[in-house]
């Protein structure tokens, strides 16, 4: 498929194509909500004066919330007759133009992202360097294991550890089996780690409050940094007293959208995990790594499906940012782009302009 609105004559008119990009994931992941095996997702490139820029959307899910690969098309058609007079350098008009008609977040943040992109070829600048950062000097990025046997964790704890110098993990936990199963496959990874290494644990919701404390402190004898939505979105009432007895830091993914969000949340967490789709896009997740700081809490950037594409924009705010989970493009198989490297674990930007990102043949559909 693919979405455009070609203009007949001026070239400083905003043009909008999308294709969709499926991509399979080499390994399945597996959390609370099932199982994902391929990427499905939405390269959004917007022109201007003979210059290209790039975004990214995909589908998600959170509970009932869901945005899907159809849908997501037949948005990009009204984005692009809706935007195509725009000043391509007016972020901040035409994210208010995608609010109003309530475009989906996913394909906000693939146009807010090639805004941004296109920015930076227009002015000859990586996109670190427009917004006053740097290339190097962000955390680690964690890679992450999937809810499955013990056996089967512990390969994939090797897999990972053969593709490359890992240096923080991320296990999924909320097996439908209960927490024996978690415990088990736990305990099978972290046989496997020096005392010491970065570990982290995301429930994805899988617990109850009192699962959830009681997880936090058999996971805090074993070394784990924090816990990640350990109760479904829409249990935020009963978070107050899992915040006030767990044993670990508590951040929220699933229950922190954008930043409004975030004032309600102080006081049942210690920090949030921004995903671009989720949020919509750089321009939002910078406001909200500015609101999370001023209420004292930490910050995580995460990623849902996305290709080499997303992840490296994201990976643009990594030196304002406490924790990095954007490994999912280092899971698909011939991801078609080329972004940031994976070099000694973390996420090296290049100083191309732009988000610095290329790409060969990209599977169509």
């Amino acid at each position: 498929m693919q979405a455009s609105l070609r203009p007949a004559t001026s070239n400083r008119m905003l043009v909008i194509d999308s294709e969709t990009v499926l991509l399979k994931k080499r390994v399945p992941l597996t959390i609370t909500r099932g199982t994902r095996a391929e990427s499905r997702l939405l390269w959004v490139r917007v022109c201007s004066e003979g210059i290209e820029g790039w975004g990214e959307a995909g589908e998600f899910s959170v509970g009932p919330l869901r945005q899907d690969l159809a849908e997501l098309e037949t948005q990009a058609q009204r984005v692009a007759s809706m935007l195509a007079k725009e000043d391509p350098f007016d972020r901040a008009a035409m994210e208010h133009v995608m609010l109003r008609a309530q475009v989906p977040s996913a394909l906000r943040a693939a146009v807010d992202q090639a805004l941004w992109d296109w920015s930076g070829k227009r002015l000859g600048q990586p996109v670190w360097r427009l917004l006053g950062l740097s290339s190097s000097g962000a955390v680690p990025t964690s890679v992450t294991i999937g809810i499955c046997a013990p056996e089967v964790a512990q390969q994939r704890v090797h897999e990972w550890q053969l593709a490359g110098e890992v240096q923080a993990f991320k296990v999924k936990l909320g097996s439908p089996l209960g927490l024996e199963a978690d415990r088990a496959m736990f305990q099978a990874i972290r046989s496997l780690l020096p005392d010491g290494f970065h570990i982290s644990v995301d429930a994805n919701g899988g617990w109850d409050p009192a699962q959830a404390i009681e997880m936090s402190r058999w996971l805090a004898d074993r070394g784990v940094d924090h816990l990640e939505q350990p109760l479904a979105r829409g249990r935020e009432k009963e978070m107050v007293e899992v915040c006030g007895k767990s044993a670990l830091p508590i951040l929220l993914d699933e229950s922190c959208f954008t930043s409004a969000d975030i004032p309600d949340l102080a006081e049942i967490c210690h920090g949030i995990n921004i995903k671009l789709y989720k949020c919509g896009g750089v321009s939002e997740a910078l406001r909200m790594i500015a609101v999370a700081r001023a209420h004292d809490l930490k910050v995580m950037l995460g990623c849902y499906g996305n290709s080499a594409l997303g992840n490296t924009a994201a990976a643009h705010l990594g030196t304002l940012v406490d924790y990095l989970d954007l490994d999912s493009h280092l899971n698909l198989v011939d991801d078609p782009f080329q972004g940031a490297s994976w070099i000694g674990g973390h996420l090296q930007l290049s100083s191309l302009p732009g988000f610095g990102v290329s790409h060969e043949h990209v599977p169509t559909h």
